[in-house]
């Protein structure tokens, strides 16, 4: 069991202590100074394995990826109100600190994307967790997918309604985004049906537990052949965000999984939703158990590095399945 005589988890130790005391998460110098040196704490590889973390640890680690992902919420809707103060919200996406890693993160998960779809560009994506700024799907209708219809969703309407704003002005997004008020887990076989790619942001879940039971909602309702975009994390970076193992995938067959070295925080796991999913109702509650297709547990390592310099290099990890 790894506990605090790693320096690197004392380090990250200290600054949660520091973090769990602000009075406010909202941006402000001592908030954005800690989650700053947070962030530049958790980037450069290390071999830290969360699963291997002592119990003290471990809540730790669940309580600061509930903190920074509170934190996060209030930056996003901190600047989605500035930008939405401007006539033309797009042109100045810039003023948002973390604008360039959205880039690099949406053109790696296009690239990631590419290989795996069916016609030259998704006709229909739906983006979970979308949030009041959704630069994910801003940056990929803009630059990547223009001929693509996104369906944005997030649970909280005040976050749709400041998003909304943003495209509001842009005849051509506007025309090509939908922001949609809903917990996912309400949204019908149906509706999930019509979608060639589900995009699941990294915070939809912060327990593995609620984020599983999203995952077999999707695996369920989404069509056979549909592409499933997931954030996880890795190395010490999973104490920013909720890790997702290819085994759990279940109903997935696993295409690709990618950590980024550089300051990209986000893996990408990219999965195709299997021909044949059946559930059966397991006893004594959990996820029960999914009957599916001999390709779930597979993964077929893609490589992008051909077609793009963005990341430095290419994990898949084979030694949990």
């Amino acid at each position: 069991m790894v506990c605090l005589s790693d320096p690197l988890v004392q380090k990250i130790c200290s600054l949660y202590e520091k973090i769990s005391k602000l009075d406010n998460l909202s941006p402000s110098k001592d908030a954005d100074a800690l989650f700053t040196e947070l962030v530049k704490t958790c980037i450069p590889p290390h071999p830290v394995d969360v699963t291997k973390l002592c119990a003290e640890i471990q809540l730790i680690r669940t309580n600061l990826i509930k903190l920074c992902g509170t934190a996060e919420g209030l930056m996003e809707s901190h600047y989605s109100t500035i930008l939405g103060s401007f006539e033309n919200p797009l042109d100045h996406l810039h003023l948002f600190p973390y604008y360039s890693n959205y880039l690099k993160l949406s053109r790696l998960e296009f690239d990631l994307l590419r290989p795996h779809c069916s016609s030259a560009a998704p006709r229909l994506i739906a983006f979970i967790g979308s949030g009041p700024l959704p630069l994910t799907s801003i940056v990929l209708a803009t630059h990547h997918l223009k001929t693509t219809t996104f369906h944005n969703y997030d649970i909280d309407a005040s976050a749709n309604a400041e998003a909304s704003m943003l495209v509001g002005a842009d005849p051509d997004l506007s025309g090509r985004m939908e922001f949609i008020t809903q917990d996912i887990m309400e949204v019908s076989g149906a509706a999930l049906k019509q979608y060639d790619v589900v995009f699941l942001a990294a915070l939809v879940g912060m327990e593995i537990e609620e984020k599983m039971h999203v995952v077999e909602h999707l695996a369920k309702n989404m069509a056979p052949g549909a592409i499933l975009m997931l954030r996880s994390a890795h190395g010490a970076r999973a104490f920013l965000y909720p890790v997702v193992e290819p085994r759990q995938l279940r109903g997935f067959e696993v295409m690709s999984v990618f950590h980024p070295t550089d300051d990209v925080i986000n893996s990408v796991v990219v999965a195709r939703r299997c021909p044949k999913v059946d559930q059966v109702v397991g006893g004594g509650g959990g996820f029960g158990h999914m009957v599916v297709c001999s390709k779930c547990s597979e993964i077929q390592p893609f490589n992008p590095l051909c077609q793009m310099n963005l990341i430095d290099d290419l994990a898949v990890e084979l030694d949990h399945l």
